[in-house]
């Protein structure tokens, strides 16, 4: 059985540590592309994100340890892209090209050394929008498909 990788961004991966709106998407997708791509500081962002969930009272205490169970475990599975000078010049070019935050560029940047940069038909899974159009216009695959603010 052949197994479907993926370029997954953190806004992603965090629907599949706690329940998320986009929680059911991500794990159709997940089913679908079981090797998950993913940057060097992706696990840091994630980890992030799951802090501010907390901070903010939309997951509790228990929650919070268990989705950084989770993203523990989907770690020690994913492959990573690492930081390397060609992933921080690339970032550095779309930054100019696409309306992204720097993390996302490098996010993108990592992708396209993923892909060997040639991005068409390569599924980069994201449910950030800005991050989607950068990704779409790039030319990749992105799911979900139809993503809209």
């Amino acid at each position: 059985m052949k197994i479907n990788a993926a370029f997954w961004d953190t806004s992603a991966l965090v629907p599949l540590c706690c329940r998320q709106p986009a929680t059911n998407v991500a794990n159709r997708l997940a089913r679908q592309y079981r090797k998950i791509e993913a940057w060097w500081g992706t696990v840091v962002e994630a980890q992030s994100a799951l802090a501010r969930l907390l901070r903010e009272k939309q997951i509790n205490d228990v929650e919070f340890q268990h989705a950084m169970m989770r993203l523990h475990q989907l770690h020690q599975s994913w492959s990573e892209i690492l930081p390397t000078e060609e992933v921080r010049d690339l970032a550095g070019t779309l930054l100019i090209k696409h309306n992204l935050h720097a993390a996302d560029a490098l996010q993108l940047a990592a992708a396209f050394v993923w892909c060997d940069g040639k991005p068409r038909k390569r599924p980069f899974i994201c449910f950030d929008v800005r991050l989607v159009e950068a990704a779409q216009a790039a030319g990749f695959e992105v799911y979900p498909s139809g993503l809209q603010d």
